[in-house]
């Protein structure tokens, strides 16, 4: 099993794992490939920038340290995943660019996605086409 994991399971994956629930453990634990979006690379990128997060080791290093679990895959973007992103409601779905790659590359994929977002988890529930694990 694959799942892709939001931008803040990711970063707590490798640095501050008892941030995540049991569940998220669980399934990234038992998972055959970690998927990371390739808008997450840029998120973390920002929000190191910016003093948001705080990373052990500089950000290159962090991501070589990711990278080295072989389970680790940047997950591809498609033009049909981000042609989707940028169809959902925005009455809906929570605006915000990075939420909506994640949400649609885990559609396109057909994979879970680990995520602590209750934005998410809700639209998920509503419509009903992919699994958000927390």
């Amino acid at each position: 099993m694959s799942v892709l994991v939001d931008t803040h399971a990711l970063v707590w994956w490798f640095g501050s794992r008892s941030r995540l629930s049991t569940t998220a453990v669980a399934s990234i634990e038992g998972a055959d490939r970690i998927l990371i979006s390739p808008i997450s690379w840029w998120e973390i990128g920002l929000l190191a920038r910016d003093g948001r997060i705080r990373l052990d080791r500089p950000l290159g290093h962090w991501i070589a340290v990711v990278m080295e679990d072989r389970r680790s895959v940047t997950a591809p973007l498609t033009p049909e995943a981000a042609a989707w992103a940028g169809q959902l409601d925005r009455g809906t779905f929570p605006g915000d660019p990075a939420d909506r790659l994640i949400y649609a590359t885990a559609r396109d994929l057909r994979v879970p996605l680990v995520s602590k977002d209750w934005r998410l988890r809700d639209y998920a529930d509503r419509a009903g086409d992919i699994d958000v694990i927390w």
